[in-house]
């Protein structure tokens, strides 16, 4: 098959280089423009275009949109058989798709159609699944909706954060794309399978608000699957004695009695204990505001923390 490559995060990465590894043909990686990043805003390339140039890469096209001129006259020159497309950060229309034989093939993180859209390794995690899985999927000009040629599933461990799931997914998503080239270059009339709608949720763009831990109005499991689903990034926020903390590590307790949600009930050598609408949260490493992570044992002492102070939603 001849393939150009459409990917930007490094959740792309292992499928690129699972492709390089191949007998299928990569004629060009494309690639968001290189964005400002860091403290000094400088330029910084997708983890894609550094890959792809360590591979020794010389087509990597950045359109700025890959709908404008003269993009896709570029993409029909170089005559593809496939577009192989993951975690690109493009809607991609209709023309476009339709220029290879085969349109556009997108590896998606998760058991479609469960979990359509932006982030649905983190609402999996977030919604305290115990499964889930990528799928490929021809693509159609709507989000996430085409049909699906083969699915991997894995189970969500109770330990199991962002941080840890998404390179396990990545693996999975790089082999099954390529026992879906392979399958196609050997059957050419095969079909994917149509999505029903049932089980259908949709996975939205995360925001700054998602990861606001709130013990007075939910209770500790979902608020520890909160923490767990946005590990590393962009971490849960609490604000402990009115101070903003990230919390980046926490586990749900039974409480032993009732107790008023948001109230620190023990500050212990595991952690920072709070009362929730149902259960106990304990937190066990935070991060202050411009500072490391450390353990909440020794930000409640450095804060002076104890027993009866409030824990409160930013």
């Amino acid at each position: 098959m001849r393939v150009v490559f459409f990917g930007t995060s490094p959740f792309a990465v292992p499928t690129l280089q699972a492709l390089h590894d191949s007998a299928h043909e990569v004629l060009a990686i494309v690639t968001q423009p290189d964005r400002p990043a860091g403290r000094g805003m400088q330029l910084a390339e997708s983890a894609v275009k550094k890959a792809a140039r360590a591979l020794g890469y010389e087509s990597i096209l950045q359109p700025e949109k890959v709908r404008r001129k003269p993009f896709p006259e570029e993409l029909a020159a170089l005559a593809p058989d496939v577009l192989v497309v993951i975690s690109f950060g493009q809607i991609i229309p209709q023309r476009v798709l339709d220029i290879p034989k085969y349109g556009g093939i997108n590896v998606h993180a998760s058991l479609l159609p469960r979990w359509r859209g932006a982030a649905p390794i983190h609402r999996a995690i977030m919604a305290g699944d115990s499964e889930t899985g990528v799928a490929t999927m021809q693509m159609e000009a709507s989000l996430d909706t085409g049909p699906v040629f083969l699915e991997a599933r894995t189970p969500i461990l109770p330990t199991d954060t962002t941080l840890s799931l998404e390179p396990r997914l990545a693996d999975a998503g790089a082999a099954l794309l390529i026992q879906t080239l392979d399958r196609l270059a050997h059957e050419p009339q095969w079909q994917p399978t149509p999505q029903g709608e049932d089980g259908m949720t949709y996975a939205a763009m995360l925001t700054r608000e998602d990861g606001f831990l709130n013990p007075t109005a939910e209770s500790a499991t979902p608020l520890a699957n909160r923490v767990r689903a946005l590990t590393p990034r962009p971490a849960g926020v609490i604000l402990l004695a009115g101070k903003e903390v990230k919390v980046l590590e926490a586990i749900a307790l039974p409480a032993t009695e009732p107790d008023v949600p948001g109230k620190i009930v023990a500050v212990t050598k595991e952690g920072i204990e709070l009362a929730t609408v149902e259960g106990i949260l304990r937190l066990v490493t935070v991060q202050p505001p411009g500072k490391p992570a450390m353990a909440a044992t020794a930000y409640a002492n450095g804060a002076r923390l104890k027993p009866g102070d409030l824990a409160a939603s930013p």
